[in-house]
């Protein structure tokens, strides 16, 4: 037997089982499930990168899996049909729980004072004064430019549209209004 053959004959065999899981028979579906489990703990786990967390989901995975088996169509699709439960139920669990940060009480207390000063924002305001002076030394046409992607907060496309010119020209007079902008700031600078 060559193969080419063994392989048909594995696919059958597969397609055999995942068709008599979705017959009831938990058997078959125990066995698809452990040919898959170290396939799908390793999806799990590369998502979530802890080991409680991923033997948890994986458990998950096995109930949904057993729960939607009649909805897969291709029996012979099953390894990616549940590669892809995993990554979802993976993907759900790590949003759920938010980013894991571990940190010291100290680096907490550290993060709750509060940064601005009065001296910090007289200056934060005499930067923006600046700001709205050297934009209106500028051009009207680099003004609108930057208006519209920073203050606006329009995309190079909406402003092709707005300005009736390519993208790749948006983009030049993008460059060329922060080059301008900056030329003007340091003009204002106090010596």
């Amino acid at each position: 037997m060559d193969l080419d053959q063994t392989k048909d004959i594995q696919k059958l065999q597969m397609a055999k089982l995942v068709k008599d899981a979705q017959g009831g028979d938990r058997e078959a579906f125990e066995q698809l499930f452990l040919r898959y489990q170290r396939v799908v703990y390793a999806a799990v786990f590369q998502r979530l990168g802890n080991h409680a967390e991923a033997q948890e989901v994986c458990q998950e995975v096995l109930i949904q899996a057993m729960r939607k088996i009649g909805q897969l169509k291709n029996p012979l699709c099953f390894g990616a049909w549940l590669r892809a439960i995993a990554g979802r139920m993976a993907i759900n669990r790590a949003v759920r729980r938010g980013p894991f940060v571990a940190a010291e009480p100290e680096q907490f207390e550290a993060r709750c004072v509060e940064n601005q000063t009065p001296l910090g924002r007289m200056l934060a305001r005499e930067r923006e004064d600046q700001l709205r002076l050297g934009l209106k030394r500028l051009p009207d046409l680099d003004r609108n430019t930057l208006e519209a992607f920073y203050f606006r907060g329009q995309s190079l496309v909406e402003m092709s549209d707005e300005f009736q010119s390519p993208v790749g020209t948006i983009k030049r007079r993008l460059h060329v209004a922060r080059k301008r902008l900056a030329k003007e700031l340091q003009g204002l600078a106090p010596a």
